[in-house]
């Protein structure tokens, strides 16, 4: 029983989807984490990489498609920050108001249909497959782990230049950007479309996985990456940048490792969102049980102090 739960082909699974989804909460570190910004334009972003690429592959361009997807994640991510910076919108309100508009946009992209099929099309996984015909089976994780670490690698970096820094500095506080005469309306603007483009490519490259699309594919992204990088955050801590960005595609791999064992216990398939909704509820209170048994610790080992040091006045 247990053999066929956590098989190779789960543990495979799990990786590929994981890498893929983990573009998604590398997007909301950018800007939840790092801009302190909640984007709740993460679900329609999602969809809008997932359609444009979908046109673009079936036209015969499927690498091409990433990078289309890529851009028009971009200038969802402008109209974002746009509402916010220029004309004074809330960060949620914004996100809600380009997602709601995003959803007619997106059925317009896949030309007023709800879903699309890739079928008999060229994908980057098929390309790949005769490229890394070496590796077996395992061409589609070796792809998808070279596009996620090529993102990680670029954004530690990014991080780590004037304009990184500068958006980091927004983030922790904004006043004193401003008072360093740097705009905070410019750094969040960058985030956000680097936010943009990196969750409209984890669609783009889902879609080209699974060879189809579909206009509701994206609901819920939001709190998936959110519970994503909150488990990596929980277990590998923040210490470094480079330990905090690792820790959200492994947040994310482990994620999709849980959800498919739950699939693996015939979890019915109208069950898979209060599944999912609970493993978004556990690893969002990590960070506070994890506390509260701390604090109870220490309280535990106050009071064994404190009766060893009365008993030993007692005794004297």
């Amino acid at each position: 029983m247990l053999a066929s739960i956590f098989s190779i082909n789960v543990l495979q699974s799990a990786l590929e989807l994981g890498c893929i989804y983990a573009l998604v909460a590398l997007a909301l570190f950018l800007s939840y984490s790092i801009l302190n910004i909640a984007d709740l334009s993460t679900d329609g972003c999602f969809t809008l990489g997932c359609a444009v690429c979908c046109q673009v592959a079936v036209a015969g361009h499927p690498v091409l498609a990433l990078f289309a997807a890529m851009a028009a994640g971009v200038l969802s991510g402008f109209i974002t920050a746009f509402l916010q910076t220029r004309l004074g919108v809330e960060s949620i309100m914004a996100g809600i108001i380009v997602n709601t508009g995003l959803y007619t946009i997106n059925l317009a992209v896949m030309g007023f249909s709800s879903n699309m099929s890739l079928v008999r099309v060229d994908t980057v996984f098929s390309l790949g497959k005769e490229l890394l015909a070496f590796a077996g089976g395992w061409y589609q994780l070796i792809l998808v782990a070279a596009v996620i670490l090529t993102a990680c690698v670029l954004m530690v970096r990014f991080l780590g230049t004037r304009l990184g820094l500068s958006i980091r500095a927004t983030g922790d506080n904004a006043a004193m950007v401003r008072a360093s005469s740097i705009d905070p309306g410019y750094t969040i603007m960058v985030g956000l479309c680097i936010s943009g483009s990196l969750t409209a490519l984890s669609g783009a490259l889902l879609a080209q996985y699974q060879k189809s699309c579909d206009i509701n594919v994206g609901t819920g992204m939001v709190t998936i990456a959110l519970a994503s990088l909150i488990i990596g955050e929980t277990l590998l801590g923040k210490r470094s940048m480079v330990l905090r960005v690792g820790g959200v595609v492994f947040g994310s791999c482990l994620y999709r490792f849980i959800v498919a064992v739950a699939l693996r216990f015939n979890v019915p398939a109208a069950a898979m969102k209060l599944v999912s909704a609970l493993i978004v509820a556990v690893a969002i209170s990590m960070p506070a049980i994890r506390q509260k048994i701390a604090f109870e610790k220490r309280k535990q080992e106050a009071r064994l102090r404190h009766a060893k040091t009365h008993g030993k006045k007692e005794a004297v």
